[in-house]
């Protein structure tokens, strides 16, 4: 999976999920944005790592789910490093709700990073893609959007439900220009946001449960999902394109009738 010469944007790639694709898309040598919202020092942080190598990478702070500011963000990026070849839309929250606890407002704000700003750095790549006649595109969804029983993921599954749509929207849309829009639909992966407010004991006690309902018997690693980006974002997966790619370690809690 050479990239070599390549220019990736990994959005929200200060830490987390982020974070282990921005070191595995730099180690298979491309320039990489570590795109921020907030997490300042840590996207400096990862940036100067892949420098400390001989690598490329610039970190870059943008509200992704503005669509004025996005478009700058790539003019940035593509002045420092090149124009984007790979994006990959990782950026989003979550906020735990069902439909007793139903939150108008979180929803909201959900949807703003987790739907609209696949939109609008989608809009803001493609014309440069186009013009190279390449480009690769992964999106983050969830196995929520597959519907699984975990409790209080409702509305956080419908915002990622809606990443799935996109992504074969737009793969139908880029496809004659070379461009390639896929998906990837992490498990339970073991990352601070996963075990953010809980207890040591809360934080066993979930990781403990979802390993149970997993083939694989563990919990995900962020690594596991930065190998499955990487596979789609090499350019020898020209050929894969409106996939969704689960990487859940073979969960066993899905929704179905009986």
């Amino acid at each position: 999976m050479d990239l070599a010469g390549y220019t990736a944007l990994v959005t929200g790639g200060s830490r987390g999920i982020g974070r282990a694709i921005v070191k595995k898309l730099a180690a298979n040598g491309a320039a990489v944005a570590v795109n921020y919202l907030t997490h300042a020092a840590e996207a400096e942080a990862a940036a100067e790592e892949i420098r400390a190598c001989g690598g490329r990478a610039m970190a870059v702070q943008a509200d992704v789910g503005d669509g004025d500011v996005v478009p700058a963000m790539f003019e940035r990026i593509a002045s420092q490093l090149g124009p984007v070849d790979i994006l990959v839309n990782n950026a989003g929250i979550i906020y735990l709700g069902d439909l007793e606890g139903f939150d108008l407002a979180k929803w909201n704000l959900m949807r703003r990073i987790n739907v609209d700003a696949v939109a609008h750095t989608v809009r803001a790549a493609a014309p440069a893609m186009k013009a190279r006649g390449f480009g690769r595109i992964v999106n983050l969804s969830s196995i929520a959007a597959h519907g699984t029983t975990f409790p209080g993921n409702t509305y956080y599954a419908a915002t990622k439900a809606e990443v799935v749509v996109l992504t074969r929207r737009f793969a139908r849309d880029l496809g004659a220009f070379g461009i390639t829009v896929n998906a990837v639909a992490p498990g339970f992966i073991a990352t601070d946001m996963a075990a953010e407010g809980r207890a040591p004991e809360e934080k066993q006690a979930l990781f403990d449960r979802c390993a149970r309902v997993a083939i694989a018997g563990r919990v995900g690693r962020a690594e596991d999902v930065a190998h499955a980006v990487a596979f789609l974002v090499s350019p020898d997966s020209g050929f894969i394109t409106a996939q969704v790619l689960t990487v859940d370690g073979g969960r066993m809690d899905y929704l179905a009738h009986p």
